[in-house]
């Protein structure tokens, strides 16, 4: 009975922790936007510290959706779409040449300077030959999609796979494991953490690679599209409207990456400090 209650009094402390978390991680978000919404508010619209051309004040914002909601939420699927796929091909990618690069000290040697060129060329000087080459559309948007993302996630994978436990791995060759026994038992777990790193940094650049390409290729009605066809008619609350959309999408795709993880890997929070 002695350790019973020790193990029951853990448990209740851990669920009280738990639902502090989570109202925390409701609460505290919804003050932050109360809080940036008055700023707003009061910058524009009482003060006039800020130039209505540059940032209306929020209810002309709110008009503006209010006028055209269709049309801004048929940019925000169009745009999800590009960001989505534009990141699950990258991800996927990314990751194979991970495993390629973190499997052959000599093949990471001969093209990891070559990636860190290419990582370090501004994409925005490449989308108008994308343009050139692809055609207007949805092609130049992916590929610039993933060109933003690719980068993070090689050097996540590759980092990761590299820093498995020595003495874990050193454990399974005493065992003859094989080397896919290795990799799928000790490498591969290990490594998830640090490709998730990889994986949430690379989403925010997802949804800039998405409107970049729109700006450049955008044939459609995205929400990169809509920002400059509305920013050119000085229609700027709609456009306004728009770039709000994007930080919305990012939120919601990143906190969808942050779920997939906190369900696909449960060990991490019990092994780790990770709250």
């Amino acid at each position: 009975m002695t350790e019973v209650r020790p193990r029951a009094a853990t448990a209740v402390t851990r669920q009280r922790r738990a639902g502090g978390s989570v109202a925390h991680m409701a609460v505290w978000p919804i003050v932050g936007m109360l809080v940036t919404i008055a700023a707003w508010w009061l910058s524009t619209d009482v003060f006039a510290l800020i130039h209505p051309a540059v940032l209306p004040p929020p209810g002309e914002v709110l008009d503006a959706f209010t006028e055209k909601p269709s049309l801004l939420f048929e940019g925000l699927l169009e745009t999800t779409l590009e960001t989505a796929i534009g990141f699950l091909i990258s991800a996927a990618a990314g990751i194979v040449l991970g495993l390629v690069l973190s499997a052959s000290r000599t093949i990471e040697r001969m093209f990891s300077p070559l990636l860190v060129g290419v990582n370090a060329i501004p994409k925005v000087t490449i989308a108008p030959l994308l343009v050139f080459a692809f055609g207007w559309g949805q092609q130049p948007i992916l590929i610039m999609v993933f060109l933003l993302c690719f980068f993070p996630i090689v050097l996540a994978t590759t980092a990761g796979l590299n820093a498995a436990p020595s003495e874990l791995v050193e454990l399974a060759k005493s065992l003859h494991a094989s080397r896919w026994q290795t990799f799928r038992k000790v490498r591969m777990p290990a490594a998830l953490p640090q490709i998730f790193v990889g994986l949430k940094v690379a989403m925010p650049l997802a949804a800039i690679g998405a409107v970049i390409g729109e700006f450049q290729a955008g044939a459609g009605r995205g929400l990169g599209t809509q920002i400059i066809q509305f920013g050119g008619q000085g229609d700027s609350a709609t456009a306004w409207v728009a770039i709000l959309f994007i930080g919305l999408m990012s939120i919601v795709l990143y906190y969808a990456l942050v779920l997939v993880e906190y369900l696909a890997l449960p060990w991490v929070r019990e092994t780790t400090s990770a709250r």
